[in-house]
């Protein structure tokens, strides 16, 4: 795996250092990968060849925003043997089982996350390390393998150095340390700080994979949180043309650079008496071209370019309510970020993304072909690239 990086971002005025991010994913034994790390700056492109892995790498990334936004195991893995390398011997009790982690960075400094999963015989969490560079905040371990829940330690100071009790073996122990924690010692703030930071990083992120198939019905005008497979766009792009002048001139500039012929805007209106509405582009001289007709790549590029000019407030994400969106920084991940997309396209909505980003307005962590050009365009604009390998 070669990691290009370039030198540390300028933050725009008003954007803290200090909010927290997840600034790094490991692939212990997850998938095709074995002691995988990967970096996550404000912009990041996943590069390589088919079967290098991207895709596996982003789906433990949101594996663990579900996770922290507390999912239970089943929901995050419905196919568990899926993500055990190939090459996982079973011990003498015929499990096997997969390890993935991360580290946020913070107010508390960089906390890492590790967890392992098994996945056979039956799907649970098997052990969590929380650490700081100093201090183990959280420490789990199966014990009984007879009984629903894992053994946990955590971290209190004072004198009692040490806390211990059970913890459900299908749920993220480091989400629940808010439930379990008093925050009475020193030490115990330094546990609830250090596990807030985690769960606020994880759950600040955006899965996309924009569905085109789903962008071509007209959609009910309240559905206006844009989902993940985007399929609501045209709610989506009605209430964000009312609500934001400005990104929305941002979008039809986008659009412009990257839609075929011209375009003076990019709207929906109403599509029946149901209430549901449908986005169109305003070609001019009366003329207004219904997004239905536009090809795959278009309508994954409009989308995009979408995603990449709103919020957590018009994202459909799993953001933490209690935070504040200022102390938040929301992390779009993106597979497949440039299929279906001909290279000015490509070349257009990196350029965007590389905006957006050294803004402070999102973090991206996306999933390019090799050699497709999106790779290229990420390295001229100082994003960090990762080169996986098969």
């Amino acid at each position: 795996m070669t990691v290009l990086q370039p030198g540390p971002p300028v933050l725009p005025p008003g954007v803290s250092s200090s909010r927290p991010r997840v600034t790094e994913l490991r692939l212990s034994a997850f998938a095709r990968h074995r002691a995988t790390t990967v970096p996550l700056g404000p912009f990041t492109a996943l590069s390589g060849p088919s079967g290098s892995g991207k895709s596996s790498a982003l789906r433990a990334l949101d594996a663990l925003a579900r996770l922290g936004g507390g999912a239970h195991l089943s929901e995050v893995f419905p196919d568990p043997r899926a993500y055990v390398p190939e090459r996982a011997r079973p011990d003498a009790q015929h499990r096997r089982g997969f390890r993935i982690g991360c580290t946020v960075e913070g107010p508390a400094g960089p906390v890492r996350l590790d967890l392992a999963v098994q996945a056979e015989p039956e799907l649970r969490v098997v052990g969590e390390r929380l650490t700081g560079p100093d201090v183990i905040y959280l420490e789990t371990a199966l014990r009984d393998p007879g009984r629903r829940d894992v053994q946990a330690a955590w971290h209190t100071a004072g004198s009692v150095p040490v806390t211990r009790g059970p913890l459900p073996d299908d749920l993220l122990g480091t989400a629940l340390l808010p439930l379990r924690v008093a925050g009475r010692t020193e030490g115990q703030r330094r546990v609830l700080a250090a596990a807030e930071q985690v769960v606020v990083g994880l759950r600040s992120a955006f899965a996309c994979t924009p569905d085109p198939a789903r962008m071509r019905a007209p959609v009910p005008v309240r559905a206006d949180r844009l989902l993940g497979g985007c399929g609501n766009l045209a709610a989506v792009l009605r209430r964000t043309r009312a609500e934001c002048g400005n990104r929305h001139s941002l979008l039809v500039a986008t659009a412009r650079a990257g839609l075929a012929g011209p375009v003076l805007d990019v709207l929906a209106e109403p599509a029946g008496r149901d209430g549901s509405v449908r986005a169109l582009i305003d070609r001019g001289d009366g003329l207004r071209t219904p997004v239905e007709r536009l090809a795959d790549g278009e309508l994954r590029y409009l989308a995009l370019a979408l995603v990449l000019l709103t919020g957590p407030g018009i994202l459909e994400v799993d953001a933490a309510a209690e935070v504040p969106e200022a102390y938040q920084t929301l992390t779009v991940v993106a597979d497949d970020f440039d299929r279906g997309l001909d290279p000015r396209q490509s070349a257009e909505l990196t350029a965007l993304a590389a905006r957006m980003c050294a803004r402070g307005h999102i973090r991206l962590v996306a999933a390019v072909d090799e050699g497709a050009g999106a790779d290229r365009a990420a390295r001229a604009h100082g994003a960090t690239v990762v080169d996986l390998e098969p």
